[in-house]
């Protein structure tokens, strides 16, 4: 790096120190956007190969997915799993909100279903049960 990059480096870091200085206030924040980053990769590299993001609608049905896919892989969940569980149980409780809450990702209804490895196929809709709420 030449001394000029130095110069413009130090220069936009002293101009934007407040702003900079932001991610100190939550420890979870980190300094960078690269987990984002990485995490938008998944839908920039398959856009192409959506089949209908030749719609708005088609494109927001994939965004939600792939945000659900985000959010279980944050979370150390079986992704199929946890798909497999939203569509089981979200139709019966989608208009309340406690059970709404028991079908996030970090709710102990979903870890207990979600996380290591289970045989998704004891578990049939006729089967289900009601979500403790």
């Amino acid at each position: 790096m030449s001394t000029v990059s130095y110069k413009k480096a130090v220069n936009y870091a002293f101009n934007h120190k407040e702003t900079l200085m932001n991610y100190l206030l939550d420890g979870r924040c980190e300094i960078s956007n690269n987990a984002a980053e990485r995490r938008a990769k998944t839908y920039v590299t398959g856009r192409k190969k959506f089949l209908f993001h030749d719609t708005a609608d088609g494109a927001t049905a994939s965004a939600i997915v792939l945000s659900l896919i985000e959010t279980a892989k944050a979370n150390n969940l079986n992704i199929y799993h946890y798909l497999y569980t939203l569509l089981l149980y979200m139709p019966d409780y989608k208009n309340e909100p406690a059970g709404i809450k028991q079908l996030l990702p970090w709710s102990d209804f979903i870890k207990e279903r979600c996380t290591g490895i289970i045989d998704i196929e004891k578990v049939r809709p006729e089967e289900r049960g009601n979500l403790n709420i």
